[in-house]
């Protein structure tokens, strides 16, 4: 079944070809435009806005199946504009609670448009995002290497290769799911596109190893071997998952030698000693990352409206560095009990339609394992404004649909009289 057979028995609307060609240019924008963020407003803000407009103008509709999705996402920002009302007299804590409002109708909106023409759809969003990753890494790398003229001030932060970002550990983090992308056609695709994707992996961790964020690092490696077993036990044939067991030993054992050469640059073998070390300071303590999560979490429990977003370090030496515990003190009970709702609800989700055969399966085991590796990077890490996170949010509600789709016409092809024919 081609894709454009499969939007007349969803009985989706037949685009004009002018328009379907700006939609298809706006989803390869947002997915690029979601690696430039050290300038605002960021690309990806003006590709999704101006997308919004096209499609919305193009006929795109919210259905029933998006209720659950809405409103909780709704719920969580109800929560956080109630406990900001005292202080929305403060510029950040506006801009804050515009974000999360932002967020959220972005993650709508990718869950509306992925729901239809699938798989094309993904591919755009996949593609874009692979050169964007390459253009955040490459330019991580000068920077960090000193190979541009004033880029080590423009694309590192604190010595660590930031590239596109205003932070390191934000563009490790978000070149997980390009790098996975990148290594499912190493491990899959014919020996040019997978010498061409080999070529791009290198680059992108490349750039995560120099980013030392070891959040990235972890996130990188759990989720490549997370999604490599699920596409074992996903593989159709037995050769097909000979083949993809071979090239990940193989892509290993490629980075292990290449990390081993790049720790003999004493510049990089020092702060790779710093970063790795699990003896930090800001770890530590009372007060270090952990015992806050402890004593917030206290908290938490006596106080259901909150402290506000942005109050926390007026209690703390830092930040929450957890998602969750951060809704708690950002928008109360009400935040602090939809957000995690509406995380594990779709990482629940995820699990059912892990073995659900559709024409974009390979595309979703890479954008479930970031997303699962994400979910628990945010009890260390403060995810809650990642553009890609809401992105991979919506993405996964607009796959759940579309797999519930496409299983009710499958079924009904199926049970026609004369299919078996």
């Amino acid at each position: 079944m081609t894709y454009a057979s499969a939007d007349h028995l969803y009985g989706h609307r037949i685009t004009p070809p002018a328009v379907a060609t700006l939609q298809r240019s706006l989803l390869w924008l947002m997915g690029f435009g979601g690696a430039i963020v050290f300038i605002e407003p960021s690309p990806y803000e003006i590709a999704i806005l101006t997308a919004m407009v096209v499609f919305f103008a193009a006929g795109l509709r919210m259905r029933l199946v998006f209720v659950p999705l809405v409103a909780l996402l709704f719920l969580i920002n109800i929560g956080y504009t109630i406990c900001a009302a005292y202080l929305l007299d403060t510029t950040p804590i506006v801009n804050w609670i515009f974000t999360s409002w932002y967020m959220a109708v972005t993650a709508i909106f990718v869950a509306m448009v992925v729901a239809e023409d699938t798989a094309a759809r993904l591919d755009l969003l996949r593609r874009g995002m692979i050169v964007g990753a390459l253009v955040a890494s490459l330019s991580g790398i000068a920077g960090y290497l000193h190979l541009i003229p004033g880029g080590g001030e423009l694309f590192t932060l604190y010595g660590r290769a930031s590239g596109t970002f205003k932070d390191p550990n934000v563009l490790g983090a978000f070149l997980v799911l390009p790098a996975l992308f990148t290594l499912q056609s190493v491990v899959s695709d014919r020996f040019g596109r997978s010498l061409r994707s080999a070529v791009a992996l290198g680059i992108m961790t490349l750039a995560v190893l120099l980013a030392f964020s070891r959040a990235a690092w972890g996130l990188l490696v759990v989720t490549a071997a997370f999604m490599l077993f699920l596409m074992v036990l996903t593989s159709p044939s037995s050769k097909q998952r000979s083949r993809i067991i071979v090239m990940a030993i193989a892509a290993m054992l490629v980075v292990v030698v290449v990390i081993v050469v790049l720790l003999q640059f004493d510049f990089i073998a020092e702060m790779f000693k710093q970063r790795a070390s699990f003896d930090q300071k800001y770890d530590e303590g009372r007060f270090g990352r952990f015992g806050r999560h402890v004593l917030g979490a206290q908290m938490a429990l006596e106080l259901p409206f909150g402290i506000g977003p942005l109050q926390f370090t007026k209690f703390f030496p830092e930040d929450t560095h957890n998602s969750y515990l951060n809704a708690f003190m950002s928008g109360g009970w009400i935040s602090g009990i939809c957000y995690p709702a509406l995380i594990f609800t779709t990482v629940l989700l995820g699990f059912r339609y892990v073995f659900v055969r559709v024409p974009w399966q390979r595309a979703y085991l890479a954008v479930f394992s970031t997303f699962l590796g994400t979910v628990g990077e945010a009890f260390v890490i403060d995810t809650d404004h990642w553009r890609h996170f809401w992105l991979m949010l919506g993405a996964m509600w607009g796959m759940f649909v579309a797999a519930q789709q496409y299983m009710a016409t499958t079924s009904r092809d199926t049970a026609a009289p004369g299919a078996s024919t």
